[in-house]
């Protein structure tokens, strides 16, 4: 007799709901951030580290010269230090890719399988994929790949493009290319497909190819987790159904999984009841469990219930990790007072828990929100303390509400600082700066608009129609013609240009 067989209530008695418990085991016999002096200015950052000057250099320096400035005998190549000055010009692929073209020339320096991972990625993000195959064939002419991880990079960039049926392809071709598939392997192209929201696709070709891989508990997952990220909570019970009818055992984290797919769609009482039939039945809850339900609660609403969980976890032993104390610090931003996440971001300092990027990015979010402009860039300042520097989202919210409060010079300023090397603007940036410029309707503003429209082209970022039309047009509208004609005239190839507009 099987799980089911033994907790399935009859049809006559089942509720709607009453499955959610039945791929759990049997039951076993009982036996204040303070508040630091103000300053007004934007903070400045110590020297960038040697990874960030290198990738200043190479933005400054022109593709002629570029290749002597990367064979000069101080510079030490490494494939770490490779990796990382890739990682910095992440935001800006042509010269990335530049870097990484001129210093495979470098006859004393090899790249290694990780920095071609990353020359592949940056390639195929700017969706130029005869770059990234030939890059994917120079590795195995060199004997260091491809591995199953380069696979997953061009079929997670095919399918953030839009071509999912073209990363199932290329999965289903690794072995054309001298790396065989795996059950890994088929798990990682099912967890591409789910994250992207291609979960019908990754569940038809699990269920052609299943058989193939014997699935294990980590393709069930990845599975179920895909029907709950978009909100099908009744397909992943079935897969769990199915997990348990071929004897293989659910684990903690398939009832995490199940556990944030009820907050996903809002069945809190059901995520509460699932929480404590888990604990009646006593599986080993971690600390991933209670972050999913702190977090769970506190997005919808239930700020009260959010702090009792967290209080329980303490009460009970449970170590809340860094991920946890973001979770709580968010929710207390959002749905409670910043205030309150400051003291527990003082709290969590003083018990040890070294706050990461996520927990500085969300608490300078909440102080921004609330106006406190001075103390959000203090808090900026600060993250050096902590080894964690500034990354682009921590930029883009301080931009953002620069721009948001009528503040534009601060918000340029800011945006200058990102050109050093050490944190390169993204798109959002660079659409959060253009939006910016329109407030005030001034023909300069509008020019800088057009610059930085140019900007982002040339760092290989694909605006929009609209911020294309809504560039051009704003230029035309303020006499600056002759520049939007250059604009035209420069970036049709890149396929954005309304043709319909009139000079």
């Amino acid at each position: 007799m099987n799980i089911f067989t033994r907790i399935l209530p009859k049809a006559s008695q089942q509720t709607s709901h009453a499955f959610h418990f039945h791929i759990l085991p049997p039951p076993k016999p009982r036996f204040p951030l303070p508040r630091q002096s103000h300053t007004s200015t934007v903070p400045e950052l110590p020297s960038p580290p040697q990874d960030a000057a290198i990738a200043k250099l190479v933005l400054e320096s022109d593709p002629e010269s570029l290749s002597e400035v990367l064979s000069n005998p101080t510079l030490q190549w490494t494939p770490h230090l490779v990796d990382q000055v890739l990682k910095r010009l992440w935001n800006h692929g042509p010269k990335a890719l530049q870097f990484f073209k001129h210093l495979d020339c470098n006859p004393f320096y090899t790249h290694s399988a990780s920095s071609f991972d990353h020359a592949i990625d940056i390639a195929a993000r700017l969706r130029d994929y005869r770059t990234a195959w030939t890059l994917l064939h120079r590795m195995r002419s060199l004997r260091c790949g491809p591995t199953p991880r380069t696979f997953a990079i061009i079929a997670e960039r095919y399918v953030s493009a839009g071509k999912a049926h073209r990363a199932v392809k290329v999965f289903l071709s690794m072995h054309e290319h001298g790396c065989r598939q795996d059950l890994n392997s088929f798990n990682t192209i099912l967890d591409v497909l789910c994250k992207s929201r291609r979960v019908e696709m990754a569940y038809s070709l699990f269920k052609m190819l299943r058989s193939r891989f014997k699935c294990d508990s980590v393709t069930y997952n990845v599975i179920a987790n895909g029907w709950c990220l978009i909100k099908r909570t009744p397909m992943a019970m079935r897969v769990l159904k199915e997990m348990v009818e071929r004897g293989i055992e659910p684990t903690l984290v398939t009832y995490n999984i199940l556990l944030k797919g009820y907050f996903r769609t809002g069945q809190f009482q059901e995520a509460w009841n699932f929480f404590l039939e888990m604990k009646k039945r006593e599986c080993e809850i971690d600390v991933v469990t209670y972050t999913t339900m702190v977090h769970g609660f506190g997005v919808g609403g239930e700020v009260k219930k959010s702090k009792r969980v967290f209080d329980m976890m303490v009460t009970e032993g449970v170590v809340p990790s860094v991920a946890t104390y973001n979770a709580l610090i968010q929710v207390l931003c959002k749905k409670d007072n910043v205030q309150n996440a400051a003291l527990v971001f003082a709290e969590m300092v003083r018990k040890g828990c070294v706050p990461n990027l996520t927990t500085y990015n969300v608490l300078i979010r909440g102080l921004c929100h609330s106006g406190d402009m001075e103390r959000a860039l203090e808090l900026m300042a600060r993250m050096e303390k902590d080894d964690c520097r500034p990354n682009v989202q921590t930029y883009n919210v301080v931009i953002r509400y620069f721009c948001d409060a009528g503040d534009i010079e601060k918000g340029l300023n800011m945006f200058e600082k990102m050109g050093d090397g050490s944190c390169l603007p993204n798109l959002d940036t660079y659409n959060i700066l253009i939006g910016a410029m329109f407030v005030r309707k001034k023909s300069d503003d509008l020019v800088v608009a057009g610059k930085l429209l140019l900007e982002m082209i040339d760092r290989g970022f694909l605006p929009r129609k609209f911020t294309f039309n809504r560039v051009l047009n704003g230029l035309a509208l303020t006499g600056n013609q002759d520049f939007a004609k250059e604009i035209m005239r420069m970036q049709s190839s890149c396929g954005r240009v309304p043709r319909h507009l009139k000079l």
